[in-house]
C-alpha cells in the first residue's frame, strides 16, 4: 500500500480553499459549467499569471481574453486565492482563463504566459513532480482537451504586463 504524498500546511490551506473541478474536470469557480466549443467557434489569445507576495504568501491571479485576429478584449480575470505559492498563482491564472475561454464556447485558444515552468510542463517538456502541481496540471490538461485545438507560448514579462496588472489588482482588493 502506497503512502499519501505529506503536503505543506500552504498546499493543504489553497487545496481546501480552491475550488474542486467538477465532474466535467473543469475548476468549479461558481455559475455555468463550462460547456464543450462549438465548431467554428471563436478562437482566444490568452494572457495569464499569477502574482504571489513571499512564496508561499498572498496569492491571486490574472488573465485576459482577446479575440484572436482583432484584438477585441473578450474578458479580464481577477481573483484572489489566499495563501499560496508563486507556482500556484501561475497555474490558478491559466486554469481561471480556459474556464472562461469554455464558458464563451471558445473552439480554439493560444496561452500566453510569462511562467516558463507552467508552460513547459503544459507542452509536456517538463516533469511535475510536486503533488499540488499535478493536481493542476492535470486539470490544465483536461480543460484544454474540451479545445478542437490549443497552443501554450511562453512570453517575455514585458508581453504579459495586462495580466500582471489583473492579478495585482486582485492581491490589493481591487476587482
Amino acid at each position: 500500500m502506497t503512502e499519501k504524498p505529506k503536503l505543506s500546511a500552504a498546499a493543504l490551506r489553497v487545496l481546501r480553499s480552491t475550488p474542486k473541478p467538477s465532474a466535467q474536470g473543469a475548476l468549479d469557480l461558481g455559475g455555468e459549467a463550462p460547456k464543450k466549443p462549438a465548431a467554428g467557434g471563436l478562437a482566444i489569445d490568452m494572457y495569464c499569471d499569477g502574482a504571489s507576495r513571499g512564496n508561499p504568501g498572498p496569492a491571486s491571479a490574472g488573465s485576459l481574453l482577446l479575440e484572436q485576429g482583432s484584438g477585441k478584449v473578450l474578458a479580464r480575470l481577477g481573483k484572489r486565492l489566499g495563501k499560496a505559492t508563486n507556482n500556484e498563482a501561475e497555474y490558478a491564472a491559466l486554469l481561471l482563463g480556459l474556464q472562461e475561454a469554455l464558458k464563451m464556447g471558445a473552439h480554439s485558444i493560444t496561452v500566453h504566459a510569462d511562467s516558463e515552468l507552467v508552460i513547459k510542463q503544459v507542452k509536456g517538456i517538463y516533469r511535475v513532480k510536486h503533488p499540488v502541481m499535478q493536481r493542476y496540471h492535470q486539470e490544465a490538461l483536461g480543460l484544454l482537451a474540451k479545445f478542437k485545438s490549443w497552443r501554450a507560448v511562453h512570453v517575455p514579462r514585458e508581453k504579459n504586463t495586462e495580466a500582471d496588472r489583473l492579478a495585482n489588482q486582485a492581491l490589493d482588493g481591487e476587482l
